[in-house]
């Protein structure tokens, strides 16, 4: 029943992303949709992973996306233009996309044993292997990030040294 409710509350509010005329009022639903695709890991026993779903998706890429809606200059009328055309070729891509995933659902031979026991929570796993067998691709992917992060502070300041 719970399945039910997570893959209701990503699947409606997805196609009012894709389908409504106003951006804030899809940019909003696909807010919605995230928080239930972090549900469905979340019965998936991937804590960790709906976790970064939610830190990620919904706190970093959807509230940037929010502030671009929000920011741009035709805020009170921020529709897409209406065309039948529009909906011509993405209609045929997802019905052709979603036959593949149908057919492969059901062509797939699952492993249906059930498992004894509850399931060990993955963050502490994947803290343990950061820690130990990873360490060294951590600490150079952190080091990467960093340079990545003072490159771009040392564009913006130059490129504001530019303008005055």
């Amino acid at each position: 029943m719970i399945f039910y409710l997570f893959a209701i509350l990503t699947v409606a509010p997805a196609f009012v992303a894709v389908f409504h005329p106003n951006i804030l009022y899809a940019a909003l639903s696909l807010f919605i949709s995230f928080f239930g695709v972090a549900g469905l890991y979340l019965l998936l026993a991937a804590d960790f992973v709906a976790a970064t779903q939610v830190l990620l998706y919904v706190g970093g890429i959807l509230i940037l996306l929010l502030f671009a809606v929000m920011l741009s200059p035709k805020i009170y009328s921020p529709t897409f233009q209406e065309s039948q055309k529009r909906y011509i070729v993405p209609s045929i891509l997802g019905v052709f996309i979603l036959s593949i995933i149908v057919f492969s659902i059901f062509k797939t031979n699952w492993n249906v044993t059930l498992v004894e026991g509850i399931f060990p929570h993955t963050v502490s796993r994947i803290g343990n292997l950061f820690l130990t067998d990873y360490l060294l691709p951590f600490e150079l992917a952190s080091i990467l990030l960093l340079a990545a992060l003072i490159g771009a502070i040392l564009l913006a300041r130059s490129s504001e040294d530019e303008h005055q």
